[in-house]
């Protein structure tokens, strides 16, 4: 994640506040749509192998990104989003010709009248749409190794080759939706920027975490996830570190909810096994 900060000390609720919403949406839409995703994608899961493929693929991408000419990495952006916009609109209504519209909508928004707000909508969009339609390619083994993989590679990719601040400012400059970029809030003067890889990660843990331990845990989950990122986050930006992985701050937070899951769970079985042994 990147910041754009002011001197002083600074407080930024509302990219978490945001954060957390879309993982509950994404969780709510998931548990309604999950099914014809399923039918669309013929049942397919992602195994270890292919886990290692993708985190490849996508560190292999970020580099690639920089070489492309700028005209076709315009076009390539353009497409996958389009495409996605497409599908995920297609899981509601299941016409093509209705599904076009929202694509449509884009293009000619992303030509003629964007702003900050169309921005936002719609890489919010792209982020949900992403996460509930690859949401089913995973279990938890392999959502486990992805997050894993996907972690050291963007640490690998923010902090060592910077490779991934690169193609980001290069994608910052043709201001494609690629990222979420709000005002912070109730600190004022800057901006605070989630790429939507890291969107998606957190779509994907909130969908894997509510699928195995249920919708109650896995709101909690994302409470805990929100919550360690604004702390993770209020230390980035009163420190004098430009970027951070963001993946770091979102698996840091699913990793303390499974933790507390697992404290209670242990509290509770020792608590009631202590009358059998009195």
């Amino acid at each position: 994640m990147g910041a754009s900060i002011s001197a002083g000390m600074i407080v930024d609720v509302l990219l978490p506040s945001v954060l957390f919403l879309i993982g509950v949406i994404v969780v709510f839409l998931y548990s309604r749509l999950d099914k014809k995703v399923d039918q669309l994608l013929g049942g397919q899961e992602l195994h270890l192998k292919h886990i290692i493929l993708l985190v490849v693929a996508m560190g292999t991408m970020v580099t690639v990104l920089l070489a492309i000419p700028e005209h076709a990495l315009l076009g390539i952006f353009l497409f996958a989003y389009t495409a996605i916009l497409f599908l995920f609109t297609f899981l509601f209504v299941p016409k093509w010709y209705l599904a076009v519209v929202p694509p449509v909508l884009f293009i000619l928004s992303f030509l003629y009248f964007w702003n900050i707000f169309l921005f936002n909508f719609f890489a919010i969009i792209f982020g949900i749409g992403i996460s509930v339609y690859l949401g089913n390619l995973f279990t938890w083994k392999t959502t486990a190794a992805f997050a894993t993989l996907l972690t050291i590679m963007d640490i690998i990719q923010v902090l060592i080759t910077k490779d991934m601040i690169k193609s980001f400012n290069r994608v910052l400059e043709l201001g494609l939706p690629a990222f979420i970029e709000l005002p912070m809030f109730p600190s004022v003067g800057g901006f605070s920027r989630l790429g939507l890889g890291d969107v998606f990660f957190f779509g994907l843990l909130s969908i894997q975490t509510t699928r195995k331990y249920g919708r109650k845990f896995g709101l909690a989950s994302i409470a805990t996830m929100a919550i360690v990122f604004f702390l993770f986050q209020t230390f980035l930006l009163n420190s004098t570190i430009q970027s951070f992985p963001g993946t770091v701050f979102i698996v840091s937070g699913w990793l303390t909810a499974l933790a507390a899951r697992h404290l209670y769970n242990l509290f509770i079985s020792k608590k009631e096994v202590k009358p059998q042994m009195d």
